[in-house]
């Protein structure tokens, strides 16, 4: 305390809010830290602790990777089932993608499988599309060029280098998120946290072991990769070379993330409003600013270029936004200046002008472009905040999966269970509110000055609030509530709230609060606390959670589908290999991987069109007349229809959520079952198409054959009408 005293009386004024936390930081936490080699500092200490800090991060991405890969094969006794029943594993929209690293292998060479890819008439019948410009399968198209080339065909499946591929982007991910902990804190201890907390809560941080191929999987471990670049990028500390290795680092993390999902576009946009809100309390110089906006454009620009000048990429609202606030702030260069009461309604009428703008530039744009690809998202957003029509049958389709909606507070009871919550909240409370004051504290400064007044407030604002950890504040603040408006999005959160409930154990914040409230702070006790507490927290979680992971480790399952097998063993050997299949997203994408037929529709979701004709080919499910749907499958190019009784009589939704709703309120009918309808809705004069056919009544029987049938299956043919005669033609046309 005496120390304390001393140097608090040495100054001449008052510190700035937050000095004491970031001098304690910059005397204790640099012993450990990742850039001290990269620093010039090649002491025996440096290397030895730095070379444990990477090993230790390699060991958890590592054991992580491990983890992952035991618990799929397990699950599913992988390694033992057959070559369909692999392949059936891959639901829903993963088995659509893992077709296009299958296709590409079966074909003559590279050029022609990449031809098949920009010409395909497979995926959607009766249209030619370019799947490279469509969908994000650069990442098959890779890896599959990769196991042509590499000598590992003799004894690895493509199959296992397909999953191992993704199971080792796991420890990127985790790896990732360990340095971005111990960039913050300064120790290593932190990222050993993170990595702990990351396998401990693998249900709430990952799906890789059960959705390998999701885009998600193979985007997230890049975009942790760019928040530790842009972490270690706003470090004062960082040389000039160091700064444009770490830009160069952070537009290909930017460029690979964006490459490799759909949505990149809506998480970029994220991103850049945290931008927009450090720069608008001057925690981050004009330079940094406009270097992180930048890299977001030239990322997304340069996957525009990889994929055929993707219009959805030109018609984001991130790119509306980016131009908006880099034209306007052009032309405000009085903005931060004045008091702070001034400075606030600049700031207000600022924020108004940029949002006008990119409203305005994103719907000229999408006029220009004709785009009305992610229209269905934004009908998804209007009708979650009640904002627009629920009875839109592609919103509703969304709302009605739990994926989509409000995060549950079981999850919460979960991360607490494993000690990430508790500290997590207090690190995100003491944070929110030093990140405040020193927001209004910067925002109060009087601007223009002498050079070494500006040299005084520029100082004065990395002591009170480092722009490294401002920025990692406010990305899991607004990640956080991303997460909890979508449960989808809670991956995106998870794993980076790990780190920042490392930060705060193994950081100074935390512990300098603490020890100043019961007067007893000193260096050695700031150090012994910041190191014990950590160690203490991984050895309790290792004695609650170490047998428990051995007991899930030790359940051994087996993939069983026997009905979904035997539907594509008939499809392979008794269908024509250009025959066109009709049938809900999820199953058709298995049949294009396992059997190679043609589609009418597929669960990759973002082309207009495409949604238009799910909508009309799921009216199977719907009451409407044979007639009716036999003229919807035929104008698609269907040869069979497959129905499936898991959704004609489907309980697992509640009523207003099963498909056969979402059709009835498309279609202004009457929903099924007891219940309140809206007085608008009528009776149909149709009973349900997929009840009716199996009466094999005349009208039923006139235009589709039953062909194959199982517990789960029923397909049929869909026939052709033959012509009516001249003779004939009053009479009722025959069929075949």
């Amino acid at each position: 305390m005496t120390a304390l005293r001393q140097r608090k009386g040495s100054r001449g004024k008052e510190p700035p809010l937050g000095a004491e936390f970031q001098s304690q930081q910059s005397n204790c936490c640099t012993d450990h830290h990742p850039e001290k080699i990269l620093q010039g500092d090649w002491s025996w200490g440096a290397i030895i602790w730095t070379s444990v800090g990477w090993s230790v991060s390699v060991g958890l991405g590592l054991l992580c990777c491990i983890y992952m890969a035991t618990l799929h094969e397990n699950d599913l006794w992988f390694s033992n089932i057959k070559e369909v029943e692999r392949e059936i594993s891959f639901r829903t929209e993963c088995g659509l993608y893992y077709s296009y690293f299958k296709q590409m292998l079966q074909a003559p060479s590279i050029q022609e499988g990449l031809s098949d890819l920009i010409h395909d008439n497979l995926t959607e019948s009766k249209r030619t599309i370019n799947l490279l410009q469509r969908m994000n399968i650069y990442q098959e198209v890779f890896l599959s060029i990769l196991y042509r080339l590499l000598p590992i065909q003799s004894y690895l499946e493509p199959v296992y280098f397909y999953i191992y591929t993704v199971f080792s982007l796991q420890a990127v991910y985790v790896i990732a998120l360990y340095l971005t902990a111990w960039l913050l804190s300064g120790s290593w201890l932190a990222g050993t946290l993170t990595g702990v907390w990351y396998i401990l809560n693998r249900v709430d941080t990952t799906r890789v072991e059960f959705t390998i191929s999701l885009r998600e999987n193979w985007s997230l471990p890049f975009l942790a990769l760019q928040v530790t670049a842009i972490t270690c990028y706003l470090r004062p500390q960082l040389t000039a070379l160091q700064q444009k290795v770490m830009v160069w680092l952070m537009y290909v993390t930017t460029f690979c993330f964006c490459l490799t999902w759909q949505f990149n576009q809506f998480i970029l946009l994220v991103q850049a409003l945290i931008i927009y809100t450090l720069d608008c309390v001057d925690f981050l110089t004009t330079t940094q600013v406009t270097t992180l906006y930048l890299v977001q454009v030239s990322g997304l620009l340069s996957v525009w270029l990889l994929q055929f000048c993707n219009s959805m990429i030109l018609g984001s609202l991130v790119l509306s936004f980016i131009v908006a606030t880099l034209f306007i702030r052009h032309f405000q260069s009085g903005l931060k200046t004045g008091s702070m009461l001034v400075r606030l309604g600049k700031l207000l009428l600022h924020s108004a002008m940029v949002l006008l703008l990119t409203f305005t530039i994103n719907y000229l744009a999408k006029k220009a472009l004709q785009l009305r690809s992610d229209e269905h998202i934004f009908k998804f957003i209007k009708s979650k905040f009640a904002l627009g029509p629920t009875r839109d049958f592609d919103a509703s389709l969304y709302l009605c999966e739990e994926a989509f909606g409000v995060l549950p507070l079981d999850t919460l009871e979960r991360l607490a269970g494993t000690l990430l919550l508790y500290p997590y909240i207090l690190t995100l409370l003491l944070l929110s509110g030093l990140l405040a004051g020193a927001a209004l504290q910067n925002m109060s400064r009087p601007k223009g000055g002498s050079a070494e007044e500006k040299k005084g407030v520029v100082e004065g604002r990395l002591v009170a609030f480092r722009p490294d950890v401002a920025y990692n504040l406010l990305h899991t603040l607004f990640y956080g509530l991303l997460a909890f408006s979508t449960m989808r999005m809670k991956y995106i959160w998870t794993g980076h709230m790990c780190a920042v409930a490392a930060y705060g154990v193994c950081g100074t914040e935390l512990w300098t609060l603490l020890l100043n409230t019961l007067r007893c702070n000193s260096k050695a006790l700031l150090r012994l606390v910041r190191y014990a507490v950590p160690l203490a927290m991984i050895g309790c979680l290792y004695y609650k959670f170490w047998p428990k992971l051995m007991e899930e480790l030790s359940e051994l399952r087996e993939f069983y589908d026997p009905d979904t097998v035997e539907l594509m063993t008939w499809i392979s050997t008794k269908t024509p290999k250009q025959a066109v299949f009709a049938g809900s997203m999820q199953l058709l994408a298995g049949i294009k991987l396992c059997t190679g037929r043609v589609l009418t529709n597929h669960p990759h979701y973002e082309d207009k069109d495409l949604r238009e004709r799910t909508r009309q080919v799921y009216q199977v499910y719907a009451r409407q007349s044979p007639e009716e749907v036999h003229a919807i499958l035929r104008a698609a190019g269907a040869d069979y229809v497959v129905l499936e009784n898991s959704i004609c009589y489907e309980r697992r939704h509640r009523r207003g959520c099963r498909l056969r709703d979402l059709l009835d309120l498309a279609n202004g009918h009457i929903m099924d079952g007891p219940g309140e309808n809206d007085p608008d809705l009528v009776s149909s004069p149709h009973p349900r198409f997929c009840e009716a056919i199996k009466t094999d009544t005349v009208a039923y029987t006139s235009l589709f054959s039953r062909t194959f049938q199982n517990k789960t299956f029923h397909v049929y043919r869909v026939k052709k009408k033959r012509k009516k005669s001249a003779k004939s033609s009053s009479e009722p046309s025959a069929t075949q």
